[in-house]
């Protein structure tokens, strides 16, 4: 057995099923011993994808996913998924090829120093020195992307290690590090704390993050609100941790939240915030979140808690944990007068979104939020519905309607080009399940390659592209700040997207009439095939 068989053998152990990546030189001695796995590969067209693929995967299972690069250019293509995945919390376990590691320092051709350059994107990074440290590198790799707040891990892995030889494989039952140690009960005083104030709140409200879903405690914090009657707002991250027609939920928050959702967190006068980040996007004003009201801010990391915002209550504690013991509690605070306030500033807000709505459009176009709206509540109920970066992703994230199924959208990096990818990570993780990826016309350029890779492995994702033929959100925002003074924004040059569709083998269908909308998705979401679906979009509509 050779280093890189202890690898794939340790894969193996860890239960993967999946490896994204992409093969070099410095790379194969590894992808030559997953041939003798059951361990399946996709090869994306650019690793970047193979990243956002895997990140669509983990954020599915809740497992971990894989990516395999080669070095030197293959390393550093992944960084911005990496960077994306760390920003998201997701748990990934990056391996990437490296040169021989006596000529590692020298220049050597597709040598370069990706450990030193995804220092700031992963939670840790190894080195292979040895074959025989294999198994306690991968074990602890494995260990630390899962747990805590969850992340990307680098394994980078030398050419001649992978050929190393190594008598006897030990895979390790436990791991034990002394300086990694996260906490996942919260503090029974701080609970308790917690619960007191509940109990005096006249205007409790809970405003969830991604860290919901990252710890299985979405259900948890759901029967937590019910049971107490707790309205409950989110970031975009945390979109889906209440369907978005409950009536308890009232929207997301933050710069492009809805305006009774931030209502709401400036009413409040205690506010549970359950992994979120409390940053300047997700929420609209970190610096005075906690004035005039208590402040209770529950996360698995501690570095978190107080950065942007001081709480009166902090909380350090997987949620899962920390929601299971506050609902063991018997609070009922007196919550009719609020949630009945709340219920009117949704209906107003609701009103006006449907004002907007029935408006006449520009001919040949069609209004997006319209659009996303009958979309999603065509879709399956328990549907995953991916939305990439710019004014798609702030369309979708107001009016996607979320019932059973789960939201994915990179709210951290905000990187272009991620749902496709992402959508073909999901649809690997749960086949029998209905996946949509929602895009603008830029983004889709940066990732359509990686309808190669659907066709490849019969990977059916339906794909909606927002055309309006021009880097929407950029136009926007030198619309309001710049005063129509355009710069660099113009998508003319870009292809027919019906030859591309119809290059890749796949079926393609367009909208620009809103007469012909129901028929239309109808027809997009019918079967499980893939669809390419252009929607034309009017290039002054803002979101």
């Amino acid at each position: 057995m050779n280093g890189a068989d202890a690898i794939v053998k340790c894969l193996e152990m860890e239960k993967v099923e999946y490896v994204f990546g992409y093969p070099g030189v410095a790379i194969c001695p590894f992808y030559d011993s997953i041939l003798n796995t059951g361990i399946k590969t996709i090869l994306v067209r650019h690793e970047q994808h193979a990243a956002h693929a895997a990140s669509g995967y983990a954020r599915l299972t809740g497992k971990v996913g894989v990516v395999a690069v080669t070095s030197g250019p293959g390393a550093t293509n992944v960084i911005t998924g990496i960077a994306t995945a760390y920003a998201d919390s997701i748990p990934l376990v990056v391996i990437t090829g490296q040169v021989d590691s006596r000529l590692m320092g020298s220049d050597v051709f597709q040598e370069a120093d990706i450990s030193g350059a995804v220092e700031s994107f992963v939670k840790y990074s190894y080195i292979v020195r040895r074959a025989e440290d294999v198994p306690q590198i991968v074990k602890e790799a494995f260990f630390i992307a899962n747990t805590g707040r969850k992340g990307p891990v680098l394994i980078d892995f030398p050419i001649d290690i992978q050929n190393q030889k190594i008598a006897k494989l030990e895979y390790p039952e436990t791991v034990s590090m002394p300086s990694y140690k996260p906490t996942v009960k919260g503090n029974a005083k701080q609970i308790e704390k917690v619960v007191q104030e509940l109990k005096r709140a006249k205007r409790p409200l809970i405003c969830t993050g991604g860290g919901a879903h990252l710890s299985g405690a979405a259900e948890t914090i759901r029967a937590f609100a019910e049971n107490h009657r707790i309205p409950v707002v989110s970031t975009m991250m945390g979109l889906g941790t209440m369907p978005t027609e409950h009536p308890l939920f009232f929207g997301m928050v933050g710069n492009n939240g809805q305006a009774y959702g931030n209502r709401a967190m400036n009413q409040a006068d205690m506010i549970l915030m359950a992994g979120a980040r409390v940053a300047d996007r997700s929420i609209t004003r970190p610096d005075e979140i906690s004035l005039n009201k208590i402040l209770v801010h529950i996360d698995v990391d501690p570095a978190e808690i107080g950065k942007n915002a001081g709480p009166t209550i902090p909380l350090v504690g997987d949620l899962k944990h920390v929601f299971t013991a506050l609902n063991k509690e018997e609070i009922h605070p007196a919550t009719q007068e609020w949630l009945d306030c709340l219920a009117g500033y949704r209906e107003e807000g609701e009103a006006a979104k449907k004002a907007k709505a029935d408006l006449v459009m520009t001919p040949g176009t069609v209004d997006p939020t319209h659009f996303i709206r009958a979309l999603s509540d065509a879709m399956q109920k328990d549907a995953v519905y991916v939305a990439d970066v710019g004014q798609n992703q702030l369309w979708s994230c107001a009016n996607c309607i979320i019932r059973e199924g789960r939201f994915f959208t990179t709210g951290g990096m905000g990187c272009m080009g991620y749902s496709v990818p992402a959508a073909m990570g999901a649809k690997v993780a749960d086949p029998g399940r209905q996946v949509i990826a929602v895009c603008g016309d830029g983004g889709f350029q940066m990732c359509m390659m990686e309808l190669g890779t659907m066709r490849q492995y019969n990977i059916p994702v339906k794909i909606v592209v927002l055309r309006n033929n021009v880097l929407g959100l950029v136009r926007q925002y030198q619309h309001f700040t710049y005063k129509d003074r355009f710069s660099v924004i113009d998508l003319t040059g870009s292809p027919e997207l019906e030859s591309i569709a119809a290059a890749y083998g796949m079926k393609f269908l367009r909208l620009n009439d809103e007469a012909k909308m129901k028929e239309t998705i109808g027809e997009f979401l019918a079967g499980n095939e893939s669809v390419l679906l252009q929607c034309d979009v009017d290039p002054n509509e803002v979101a």
